[in-house]
């Protein structure tokens, strides 16, 4: 019988998939995911292949799995995030400061196109699963046309360019000086582009104290910062 890892049979399957998980991660970071085989994430993950299809069907499976999992601990993590702050403008700063610092977590690396690799059902699933987190960004943005705090314009539009903005492949600097720059120029130049008034107050700070460790550490972890609540909270320089 498998040695359990684990305190019971559901914590033991739950560590599993979240090694799985990782493995395909770190994987997709090497190679595209055609290049990638069940074999390898088992390899990875330093699980027997025959314990991947007690988890999964098939490779493919396993990425839908792997991406439902990732945008629903990066969906929570922005709406802990957005908690608290009822202004739409300073909603829409918090969601792109929070979506430049996650990203690197919570995002395959600018080289996948996994639409390119997997089937059509799939990629449907694959562009679902985008849209959750589009949605969010959508509201913030419908709220602050409501509120004439932006200009009536549309919004689906405004939702792929700061996407493309935020998560184009820039690298949030690691340094404090430098990184707090970056925000605030990343900040006034999303406000511009919407047509906002720019802000004479910084960017509200987000109590993370709310939200489950594993995901604060695991976030900030990737961009080098460090894990003190004070640097958590720390939108920008002073």
């Amino acid at each position: 019988m498998p040695k359990i890892s684990g305190n019971n049979l559901a914590e033991h399957r739950q560590r599993t998939r979240t090694a799985l998980f990782h493995a395909l991660a770190s994987l997709l970071s090497e190679r595209s995911f055609d290049k990638i085989t069940l074999s390898d994430v088992a390899a990875r993950a330093g699980v027997g292949r025959t314990a991947v299809y007690n988890h999964v069907a098939d490779k493919e499976d396993l990425l839908l799995a792997f991406i439902d999992d990732e945008t629903q601990r990066y969906a929570t993590t922005l709406a802990n995030a957005l908690q608290g702050i009822e202004d739409p403008v300073d909603r829409l700063r918090v969601y792109v400061r929070e979506q430049a610092l996650m990203t690197p977590r919570f995002h395959f690396p600018a080289h996948v196109r996994l639409s390119e690799s997997v089937s059509r059902d799939t990629a449907g699933h694959l562009r679902s699963h985008g849209g959750r987190i589009a949605d969010l960004l959508r509201a913030i943005l419908k709220d602050a046309i409501d509120a004439k705090q932006i200009p009536d314009q549309n919004v689906d539009t405004l939702v792929n360019l700061i996407q493309a903005t935020v998560l184009g492949g820039n690298t949030v600097p690691t340094q404090i000086h430098e990184r707090a720059m970056y925000l605030r120029m990343l900040d006034t130049y999303v406000l511009r582009a919407v047509g906002a008034e720019i802000s004479d107050h910084d960017v509200p700070a987000v109590d993370h104290s709310t939200m489950p460790q594993s995901m604060i550490h695991e976030a900030y972890r990737a961009q080098g910062i460090s894990e003190q609540r004070s640097a958590l909270r720390c939108p920008v320089a002073h």
